[in-house]
C-alpha cells in the first residue's frame, strides 16, 4: 500500500485511483502463482526513492556513469532484497531481475507517451509510473551490476528492429565513454549472448515486453500515416531476427574500445567474438558442414571441463546440466544473412590488423599452460574453424579473397606457434558419458544425434547410469537405427567378462530394446528386421544372448496357437504384432513354424501368407561361402522345412497356394517375385531324374501365371529355362526305353512341361520389346541350335518363337500326306522316318498343339473319291496310331481322339463295324451313335495290334498301365457323350427306341472293354478297365429297369445270357464274381 500512498501524494486522489487499477493489472500479469507481489514492488520503489535522494539535486534522469557508484547502491540493495525474498516458493531470484529490467526499460522507451494513454495499453505502467524518471545509465549500470548480459540480449532482441539497433547503438556509445574493464567485459558478454540467442525461447514476460514495445512503435508510426492505414494487433510481430542487423554495430563498437581491452584474456574474448561473426559470414558464402555428433559431444565436454577448472568463469560452480546447456548454446550459433561486401571486407581487415598487432602477446598467453581458459580455447577453435571454412570456400570478390588469403596465412602462422597441449583440457570418458546423458535427459539441441552416440558407445554400455538413462528416455530410442545400434552394442559386450557380471542389466536391457521395437511402425520394424538379418543372419537376436532366446519356443507356440484359432481380419493386426516380435528374435524359427502350419492346417495358408507379406524385410539375400553368391533366405527356409515332407496331394496343393499368395497377396506387396522363385525352386531341380521335378513344374506353372507389368522374365534366363523344358520333353520321347529303376517323373508330367513351355513362350513374346533386336536374334539362334539335337517335334512347340527366324523343320515324308506351304515349312533329315512314315509324322504333329492339329486336318491330302486310297489311309492310320499311342500324354491323346472323330465324321477314315459281339444287328437307328461305336472298335483294333505277338513284349508294365489309363479316359468320355446324346433324344417321337439303342451301345462297349482287358498283360495292367466295365454295366442296369416295352422280356433274357457268357471269360476272379452278381440281380 506504500506505493499507492506515494502515487497519491504525487498525482492527487484521481491519479492514485488510476495507479491502483493499473497496479492490479500488472500484479495479475507478473503473478507466478497464487502469491501477490505487492511487497516486492514496494521494496523496489523504495530503493529508487533513496537513490533519487542521493542523486539530489540532480534527477535520476540525468545520472552519469561516474554517479552510479554512489547512487546505485540503494537500487542494488533493493533488488537484492527482492531476489532473496521468500514471498514466492520456490524462490525465483532471476525472475525478479527480469521483472525489474522489463519495467525499467519499458519506462525509458515509453517515457514520451502521455500517462493518460500509457495506462490503458502498457501492462507495466502502474509499477514503472511509481518509479522516478530514469535514463539509460541506470538501466545499463543495473544490467552490468547484476551481471545479466543474457537478459540484456534477450530483451534487446525482443524490440522492433529499428528500435533494437538504436538501443544497441546507444549502449555501444555508452560503453565507449569513460570505458572501464567492467564495461568491456559486459560489452563482450552481451555480444556473445547475442551470438548465442535463439528465437522462440522467450517466456511470457519477455513476450509481454515485446508486445508492449511493438505496439508502441506501431502507434508511433501511425501518427505519420494516412488515417485509413491498417493497424496491426500486438501479435503481428516481425518474423526476421534482428541479430544479423545488430552485429555490425558490435563490431564497430569493438573498433572503438579496442584500446581499452586490457588483459590478454579479454583480448582473446574479443577476438573470439569477432572471429565467430566472420566465420558465420563465411559460412553463408559456402555450405558449412555441421560437426559430427561425436565431435559435437567431445567439444561440449571440453568446454565443461574448462569451466570446471576455471574459478574465474561464472559457470565454474554451476551444476553439470547447467554447464552442458550453456556449452550447447555456445555450439549452436546464429544463422547469418549476407552483409554488404564492404562491411565484410572491413571486418576481415580489422581482424587481420588485430592479429598482427597482438600476435606476440597472444603467443605468450596461449602457450602458457597456466593460462588455459575458455577464452583461449574458444579463440583457437574459432581461428581453426575460420581457416578451414575460408579454405573450403571460393570467393568471387577478388579483394575479399586477397584479404582472406592474407588472413589465412596469419592464422596458420599463429596456430603453428601454439603448443597443442595448451589448446584446452581433454575430457575423460566418464564426463563424455555424463554429458551425453544430460543432453538426452534434458532433450537439448541435437539430443537425437547424441542418442546415436549413446547407443553405439560400448564403453558406456551396461553401466547402471547408462541403463537408467535408457529406461528414462526409451521413447527417444524408438527408432530403427538406434535400436540396431543398441543391438550391436549388446552383441559386442556379450563375449566380454563384464557381461557375465551384468545379467540383471542385460535382462532389463533386452526388455527395453524389445519394448522400443514393439512401439515402432510396421515399416520401421521391417528396417530393424532387415538390419538384424544383415548383421546376425537367420537366427536373428537369439544369436546374441540367452536373454533373447529363452522362452522363444514357448512364445512361438502360444502365439501361433492363437493365430490359427482366430484366423480372421479382426485379429490380423494382433497377429502382425505377435509375429513381428518373433521374427526379430528368430527369423528362421518363425518362418519354418509358419511354413509347417501353412502345409499342415487346411485353409490357413492364405492367412499366414498375408502375415508374412507384411514383413518385406524377410526377402533377404543370405550370403553363402563364395563371394557374391547368395540365396533367398525365405525360400531356403521353405525348402528346408517342407520340401521333403510333402507327401499327400493336399499338402502339395496347400504349399503351392501358399507360394502363390506370397507372390501375389491380396492386400499388400508381394514378398516373393516369380524370378526369385524360379531361381531358387526351379533351376536347381529342373532335371528328369529329380525326385521333385513334378512339384518344380507345378511351381513354375504358378510363377508364370503371376501377372506383372515389369519385364521380369529376362532376369531369370528365359532361353536356358526354355531349353531345360525342351530337354525334359525330349526325355519323354524315349520314356519307355529308359531303365525302369531310374528315378523319373510320370508320363502325365509331360502335359505340365508342355503347358509351362507354352506359357514361357507367350511371356517371352509379350516382353520381346524389352530386349534389343540383336540380343533377341542371338538368343533365338542359340536356342534353335540347342534344340536341333532334340526330337523334331520340340521345334514345332517353339514355332511362335522361331517363326520370324526359322521355318518349321519336319520329316520329308510329312510333305507326302500334307500340302505344307514351303515359306513356313521345310524338311529335316531324319533316318527313322523312312518311306510310309508320313502318317506317323502327321499324327505326331497333331499331338503338338490344338492349332497344329487343326492345321494338319486342313492340309491333309486324301482323295475320298478313291476307295483304294481311303482304304490304304485307314490301314496306315491304324499302324501310325499304334506307334503314337504309348507315348501320348492325356492332353495329346485327347487331341488324337478329336482327330479320329473329325476323320470319321468326314468319312476319310474307314472303320468297319464287325459283328463279333452280336449275332444280328437290330433294326434300330444307330446313326447318332455311329462315332462312338466306330471309335470303340478302332481302339479295340489298336489294342489287338499292340497286344499281338509282334508287339506284346516291347513295352514295360508301366507302359501298359499308361495306355490302359488312356483307353479308360476315352471310353469314359464316350460314355459321357452317349448320355448327352440320349438326353437330347429322350423326349422325341422315337423315345421307345432310345432305350434299346443305348442298351446295344453299352453292351458293345462293355464287351470291347473286357476284350481289351483280357489282351493286356497281367501284373495289374487291366484293373482300371475292369472297373470301367463295372461302370458300364451300372449304366446298362439303369436302362434295364427303364425298358418296359412289349416283348422286352425275351430280349432282356437274351442280353443277360450273352453278357454272362462274356463275363465267364474274365480271368480276374474277384471282378468276375462282382460282374456275375450284378447280372444275376437283373
Amino acid at each position: 500500500m506504500a506505493v499507492l500512498r506515494i502515487a497519491s501524494r504525487k498525482g492527487g486522489g484521481g491519479r492514485g485511483l488510476t495507479t491502483a487499477l493499473a497496479l492490479h493489472r500488472i500484479i495479475h500479469s507478473f503473478a507466478t502463482g497464487p502469491v501477490s507481489i505487492c511487497g516486492e514492488v514496494t521494496v523496489l520503489h523504495g530503493g529508487f526513492l533513496l537513490a533519487s535522494r542521493l542523486c539530489h539535486p540532480k534527477p535520476l534522469s540525468e545520472l552519469t556513469k561516474s554517479d552510479w557508484s554512489v547512487v546505485g547502491k540503494p537500487i542494488l540493495e533493493a533488488l537484492q532484497e527482492i531476489c532473496t525474498s521468500y514471498s514466492s516458493y520456490p524462490p525465483q531470484p532471476n525472475l525478479w531481475k527480469k521483472k525489474a529490467a522489463v519495467v525499467l526499460w519499458s519506462k525509458i522507451l515509453l517515457s514520451g507517451v502521455p500517462s493518460d494513454q500509457r495506462w490503458k495499453n502498457d501492462a507495466f505502467f502502474s509499477v514503472s509510473n511509481a518509479i522516478p524518471e530514469i535514463n539509460r545509465t541506470v538501466l545499463f549500470e543495473l544490467f552490468k551490476a547484476v551481471n545479466a548480459p543474457r537478459l540484456f540480449a534477450q530483451l534487446l532482441l525482443a524490440l522492433p528492429n529499428p528500435l533494437c539497433q538504436k538501443e544497441l547503438q546507444t549502449f555501444v556509445e555508452y560503453v565507449a565513454k569513460e570505458t572501464s574493464p567492467a564495461d568491456v567485459v559486459f560489452f563482450l558478454d552481451v555480444w556473445w549472448e547475442i551470438m548465442k540467442h535463439k528465437g522462440g525461447e522467450e517466456d511470457r514476460l519477455v513476450l509481454l515486453f515485446q508486445n508492449v514495445t511493438h505496439q508502441h512503435v506501431l502507434e508511433s508510426e501511425e501518427l505519420d500515416q494516412p488515417p485509413k492505414r491498417f493497424k496491426s494487433g500486438p501479435s503481428s510481430l516481425p518474423e526476421n531476427s534482428a541479430v544479423p542487423l545488430v552485429l555490425p554495430i558490435l563490431t564497430e563498437g569493438l573498433k572503438t574500445i579496442k584500446d581499452n581491452l586490457g588483459p590478454t584474456r579479454v583480448k582473446c574474448y574479443a577476438l573470439a567474438n569477432l572471429v565467430d561473426v566472420l566465420s558465420a559470414l563465411v559460412a553463408t558464402e559456402c555450405e558449412a558442414k555441421a560437426l559430427s555428433p561425436q565431435a559435437y559431444l567431445e567439444k561440449i565436454s571440453s568446454v565443461v571441463t574448462l569451466w570446471s577448472c576455471d574459478g574465474e568463469n561464472r559457470y565454474s560452480n554451476k551444476d553439470l546440466d547447467v554447464k552442458v546447456k550453456e556449452a550447447e548454446r555456445s555450439m549452436s550459433l546464429l544463422d547469418m544473412v549476407k552483409l554488404s561486401k564492404q562491411l565484410v571486407l572491413s571486418n576481415l581487415s580489422f581482424l587481420l590488423s588485430l592479429l598482427k598487432e597482438w600476435s606476440s602477446e597472444l603467443q605468450v598467453f596461449l602457450n602458457d599452460p597456466k593460462q588455459v581458459c575458455y577464452e583461449s580455447y574458444r579463440l583457437l577453435d574459432c581461428l581453426a574453424s575460420l581457416r578451414k571454412r575460408s579454405g573450403d570456400c571460393s570467393l568471387e570478390d577478388l579483394e575479399q579473397a586477397r584479404v582472406m588469403l592474407d588472413l589465412g596465412k596469419v592464422i596458420a602462422d599463429l596456430l603453428k606457434k601454439i603448443n597443442p597441449e595448451t589448446w584446452g583440457k581433454s575430457a575423460g570418458g566418464d564426463l563424455l558419458a555424463s554429458v551425453a546423458m544430460v543432453i538426452i535427459d534434458k532433450k537439448m539441441d541435437r539430443h537425437k544425434e547424441v542418442c546415436s552416440v549413446f547407443a553405439k558407445e560400448k564403453n558406456w554400455a551396461l553401466s547402471k547410469e547408462w541403463v537408467a538413462c535408457l529406461v528414462k528416455n526409451k521413447e527417444l530410442f524408438q527408432d530403427p537405427e538406434l535400436i540396431l545400434k543398441l543391438l550391436e552394442t549388446v552383441a559386442s559386450l556379450e563375449s566380454s567378462e563384464e557381461s557375465s557380471r551384468n545379467q540383471e542389466e542385460q535382462t532389463q536391457l533386452v526388455k527395453i530394446i524389445l519394448g522400443c521395437y514393439t512401439e515402432l511402425s510396421l515399416p520401421d520394424k521391417n528396417k530393424v528386421i532387415a538390419g538384424v538379418l544383415a548383421t546376425w543372419g537367420r537366427l536373428g537376436l537369439s544369436k546374441l544372448m540367452v536373454a533373447f532366446s529363452e522362452r522363444f519356443q514357448e512364445e512361438l507356440n502360444v502365439a501361433f496357437n492363437q493365430i490359427i484359432k482366430s484366423a480372421s481380419g479382426e485379429s490380423f493386426k494382433k497377429a502382425i504384432l505377435a509375429v513381428s516380435r518373433l521374427v526379430v528374435l528368430n527369423p528362421e524359427g518363425t518362418i519354418k513354424k509358419m511354413s509347417n502350419l501353412a502345409i499342415a492346417n487346411l485353409g490357413t495358408h492364405q492367412y499366414l501368407a498375408e502375415i508374412l507379406c507384411s514383413f518385406p524385410a524377410l526377402n533377404f539375400q543370405e550370403p553363402r561361402g563364395q563371394p557374391d553368391v547368395s540365396v533367398n533366405f525365405l525360400l531356403e527356409c521353405l525348402k528346408e522345412t517342407v520340401w521333403d515332407r510333402l507327401s499327400s496331394p493336399k499338402e502339395k496343393e496347400q504349399f503351392l497356394e501358399f507360394l502363390v499368395h506370397l507372390m501375389q497377396p491380396s492386400g499388400t506387396s508381394p514378398l516373393l517375385s516369380p524370378p526369385e522363385v524360379i531361381q531358387s525352386l526351379i533351376f536347381p531341380f529342373l532335371k528328369s531324374d529329380s525326385p521333385r521335378i513334378e512339384l518344380c513344374l507345378q511351381i513354375l506353372d504358378k510363377a508364370l501365371k503371376v501377372p506383372s507389368e515389369q519385364s521380369w522374365i529376362h532376369t531369370c534366363h528365359p532361353f536356358p529355362l526354355a531349353f531345360s523344358l525342351c530337354k525334359l520333353l525330349d526325355g519323354f520321347c524315349q520314356y519307355w526305353h529308359q531303365p525302369q529303376d531310374q528315378e523319373r517323373c510320370s508320363l502325365e508330367t509331360k502335359d505340365l512341361v508342355v503347358t509351362n513351355l507354352a506359357q514361357l513362350c507367350d511371356i517371352l513374346l509379350v516382353q520381346k520389346d524389352s530386349l534389343s533386336p540383336q540380343l533377341w536374334t542371338q538368343s533365338v539362334a542359340w536356342l534353335h541350335k540347342k534344340i536341333n539335337v532334340l526330337d523334331w517335334t520340340i521345334g514345332l512347340r517353339m514355332k511362335n518363337i522361331f517363326g520370324e527366324h526359322f521355318k518349321n523343320e519336319v520329316p520329308a515324308t510329312l510333305f507326302e500326306v500334307c500340302k505344307l506351304p514351303e515359306e513356313e515349312w521345310t524338311t529335316r533329315p531324319l533316318p527313322n522316318y523312312g518311306p510310309g512314315s508320313g502318317l506317323l509324322a502327321w499324327l505326331e504333329t497333331c499331338c503338338v498343339s490344338t492349332a497344329l492339329r487343326e492345321q494338319m486336318l486342313v492340309l491333309l491330302m486324301i482323295n475320298v473319291d478313291n476307295p483304294e486310297e481311303v482304304n490304304l489311309f485307314s490301314k496306315g492310320f491304324l499302324v501310325a496310331l499304334v506307334q503314337v499311342l504309348p507315348w501320348c500324354s492325356q492332353s495329346e491323346w485327347k487331341r488324337l481322339v478329336h482327330v479320329i472323330k473329325s476323320l470319321l465324321e468326314r468319312e476319310i477314315l474307314y472303320v468297319p463295324y464287325s459283328l463279333e459281339y452280336v449275332q444280328y444287328l437290330p433294326l434300330l437307328n444307330f446313326r447318332p451313335f455311329a462315332y462312338h461305336l466306330q471309335l470303340s472298335v478302332l481302339l479295340l483294333r489298336t489294342f489287338q495290334f499292340l497286344c499281338g505277338s509282334s508287339g506284346a513284349t516291347w513295352m514295360p508294365v508301366e507302359a501298359w498301365k499308361h495306355i490302359g489309363r488312356l483307353y479308360c479316359l476315352s471310353i469314359s468320355d464316350l460314355l459321357g457323350s452317349v448320355k448327352t446324346i440320349a438326353r437330347g433324344q429322350w423326349h422325341s417321337a422315337e423315345e421307345k427306341n432310345v432305350v434299346r439303342e443305348l442298351s446295344f451301345v453299352y453292351i458293345q462297349m462293355f464287351c470291347h472293354v473286357l476284350h481289351v482287358a483280357a489282351m493286356l498283360p497281367d501284373q495289374g495292367t487291366g484293373e482300371p478297365l475292369l472297373l470301367l466295365s463295372l461302370e458300364i454295366l451300372s449304366q446298362y442296369e439303369m436302362l434295364y429297369d427303364l425298358d418296359e416295352s412289349l416283348g422286352s422280356a425275351l430280349r432282356k433274357a437274351n442280353e443277360i445270357h450273352f453278357l454272362e457268357s462274356i463275363v465267364e471269360n474274365v480271368t480276374n476272379k474277384e471282378l468276375r464274381t462282382m460282374l456275375l452278381h450284378k447280372l444275376h440281380k437283373l
